[in-house]
This record gives C-alpha cells, sequence and structure tokens, in this order.
C-alpha cells in the first residue's frame, strides 16, 4: 500500500526543478567548447578561470539549489512521520517552493542581485518558519 502526503508534491516539484538545472549545466559547457571559448581542461579541478559567467552560472546555481533546500526536504519528511502535515505546513511549503523557483527564474534569468536577494533571503525565513512550527508541534506534544 502507498502512502501518499500532500507535502510531497512541493518536494517532488523542487527536487525535478532541480533536475532541471542539472541538465542546464553540460548544454551551457557543450555549447561553450563548441565555441571555442573552454576546453575540457578547464574543468579539471572545478571551472578554470577561462570559464565565461555563462556557463558557471547554471552550476552554482545548481549547487545553490543542493544547499539550503536540503533542509526543506527533511522538514517535509519529518512532517510526515510525525504527522504534522496541515495546511499551515502545506502552505509554508509552497511558499517555499514558489520563491525558490522565482529566485531561479531571477538567477539564470536577469540576474538583478538585489532581486536575487530579496527572494532568497525570504525563502530562508520561509524554511525557518517550517522548521519552528515543526520544533514547536514536537516540544508541546
Amino acid at each position: 500500500m502507498h502512502t501518499y502526503s500532500p507535502v510531497f508534491l512541493p518536494m517532488a516539484i523542487l527536487a525535478l526543478w532541480t533536475m532541471h538545472v542539472l541538465l542546464m549545466i553540460p548544454f551551457a559547457r557543450f555549447k561553450a567548447g563548441r565555441q571555442g571559448q573552454v576546453t575540457a581542461e578547464d574543468f579539471r579541478y572545478g571551472e578554470s578561470e577561462r570559464v565565461p559567467d555563462a556557463v558557471r552560472l547554471p552550476n552554482r546555481h545548481f549547487m545553490n539549489l543542493l544547499e539550503v533546500p536540503v533542509l526543506f526536504y527533511v522538514a517535509g519528511f519529518m512532517a510526515f512521520l510525525t504527522h504534522n502535515v496541515d495546511s499551515l505546513i502545506l502552505g509554508l511549503s509552497w511558499a517555499y517552493v514558489a520563491l525558490r523557483l522565482g529566485h531561479s527564474i531571477v538567477h539564470l534569468g536577469h540576474n538583478n542581485v538585489m532581486h536575487r536577494l530579496t527572494l532568497f533571503a525570504i525563502s530562508n525565513v520561509v524554511v525557518s518558519l517550517i522548521w519552528w512550527v515543526l520544533l514547536y508541534r514536537l516540544v508541546t506534544a
């Protein structure tokens, strides 16, 4: 029997988006290679100084999607395991995913640092709120 929780949907959306960004990396690298901007040697130890910003960006953004979002995934599983998935947790989860997608659009698009910072900071507040709600509920249970 399969156990489904609605908290898994925002988690899956963010995970799939992360995989989408991961796929952007080789496309950017191969395109730069075909244009003679980089060689395979430029990636021997990560990315050399020769790697253009447009090629570095998807890789940096992918790493960003593996940092704080891990706390979101763990919180989602914790909410599920402790039977704390409700409208508040779901609302915060969807808000977090929307903010992270917005952050991605800005970072990979026009890359305005202040717009990006605002979305990133608010998303971090939201994931912190999820954790505070869970902690409160666990302590007072």
